[in-house]
């Protein structure tokens, strides 16, 4: 799910999406408040009357440079669309700018923020994807339908059809019965609500753990075990590409066309090594040689016993039931060493997944040269690494098309409007099968090209 590099070596092209947060950007404009805003800010807010100036939008923008270039165009399209509309500019802000902690990408944290600085003189806060693209005129129409006094929590509804490890099996009994947004539309938070979430967060402070997928869990949190409001389903929220002739009846949409990001990555410049071990050698194996690595110029296979037949590389390192971390730095060991091709990009690819992480080469002298390294053997790979690249402020991108389970476990409209790079586990599924519907041949090289020739 990592993608990881450095800005102080090369230049490299540029096309992904990244972790971090936020100072506070506003639109041009808006620096001086009018004595009447001022006055206004006071007031109580009224049912119906609503100005674009009430509404803060958050755009979940990335540190790095093609993904800051992406949430400026976004911003500055809204700013455009106000000055056509003769409004008053809105705060628009990056999240990305937001703070200097990493772990703030997951926008709880944050509330407190926006609460404090927006929680008396606004009425909503709007999230934007860096490819959501908007109407604001039909949005201000849409948020004006709801009585911005009253808790309300907006976007395009998600259900699981089944119970999911990414959600940790949460309703088992009806998966269908929890609905949580589609970030890719768009979703808001009405200032009550903020407000109330902020006073939970001040009193029981957010408990630092990792998040698996932060839309689902985002809602969860909201939802408090019925305490909250349940995500209410907007039907002008919406992921159907933005000149779709059904868009007209649209807020939101989501980008068709293809971000710029430079020539592609050539294969003899990527250096692909999977993960296995011998119990996986006979049936995981076969799968990676009958599908995706049919592809891969350059690929070995990294193992705790060597088999001539295959053939795999015996790292030295015994095969543990989870983590895996000494596997993956022996990996990074080696690919910094005269045993491998010299290549810009290293990707690290478990025996039954496509992708994992992905990193260039600068990341990875920088990450070796620090003197990162497992406590243990099973340690979990890519939380060291996490805190490690977080050390040395070498800026982790995320993409939403590297899935760490089955395609059965993501929601279909979410997948929808999905260009996938990979997906995660054999279980219960037809590897081979998944391969052919979801990432073959030019689906696969189209989504690689989009999206992973960037930072890491």
């Amino acid at each position: 799910m990592l993608s990881i590099n450095s800005e102080n070596g090369y230049s490299v092209a540029r096309c992904f999406l990244l972790l971090s947060l936020m100072p506070l950007i506003t639109a041009k404009g808006n620096d001086v408040e009018s004595p009447k805003k001022i006055l206004d800010a006071d007031k109580p807010p009224s049912k119906s009357q609503l100005d674009l100036r009430d509404v803060v939008f958050v755009i979940q923008s990335q540190r790095n440079s093609f993904h800051v270039r992406q949430a400026e165009k976004l911003r500055k399209d809204l700013l455009l669309q106000t000055q056509a509309l003769q409004e008053s500019p809105p705060v628009i802000l990056l999240l990305h700018t937001l703070s200097d902690n990493e772990g703030d990408w997951s926008i709880l944290p944050l509330l407190p923020n926006l609460s404090s600085q927006f929680g008396k003189n606004s009425s909503w806060i709007m999230f934007l994807e860096e490819d959501t693209r908007v109407k604001l005129q039909k949005l201000h129409e849409v948020l004006k339908k709801f009585d911005r006094r009253k808790e309300w929590f907006l976007g395009k509804p998600l259900h699981d059809e089944e119970s999911t490890i990414i959600h940790h099996y949460a309703f088992s009994e009806n998966p269908a019965a929890f609905e949580y947004p589609d970030f890719s539309a768009g979703w808001a938070l009405s200032i009550p609500l903020v407000n109330r979430l902020t006073s939970k967060i001040e009193e029981e402070p957010l408990k630092s753990d990792f998040t698996i997928d932060l839309k689902h869990e985002v809602a969860l949190y909201i939802w408090e075990d019925r305490k909250g409001p349940r995500l209410t389903g907007v039907p002008e929220l919406c992921t159907i590409p933005e000149h779709n002739p059904r868009a007209q009846y649209c807020a939101t949409t989501v980008s068709s066309r293809s971000p710029l990001c430079g020539q592609p990555v050539k294969s003899d410049n990527i250096f692909v090594a999977v993960k296995t071990c011998k119990k996986f050698h006979s049936d995981r194996v076969p799968v990676v040689k009958k599908t995706w690595g049919k592809q891969a110029s350059l690929l070995e296979y990294y193992s705790d016993y060597a088999d001539p037949s295959i053939p795999t590389i015996n790292l030295g390192v015994p095969n543990t039931e989870r983590g895996h971390c000494g596997k993956t730095f022996a990996i990074l060991r080696r690919f910094l060493s005269n045993h491998v091709p010299n290549t810009d990009w290293l990707l690290i690819v478990d025996d039954d997944t496509l992708i994992r992480m992905v990193f260039s080469r600068e990341a990875v002298v920088q990450l070796l040269a620090s003197g990162c390294k497992c406590y243990s053997n099973d340690a979990p790979d890519d939380m060291v690494l996490g805190m490690c690249l977080n050390a040395l402020r070498v800026p982790v991108t995320h993409s939403p098309l590297f899935h760490q389970a089955r395609p059965e476990d993501y929601a279909k409209e979410f997948l929808a409007h999905q260009t996938p790079i990979s997906f995660h586990k054999h279980w219960n599924i037809d590897p081979i099968a998944v391969f052919n519907k979801w990432l073959k041949d030019d689906k696969h090289t189209e989504g690689l090209q989009k999206n992973t020739k960037d930072e890491l």
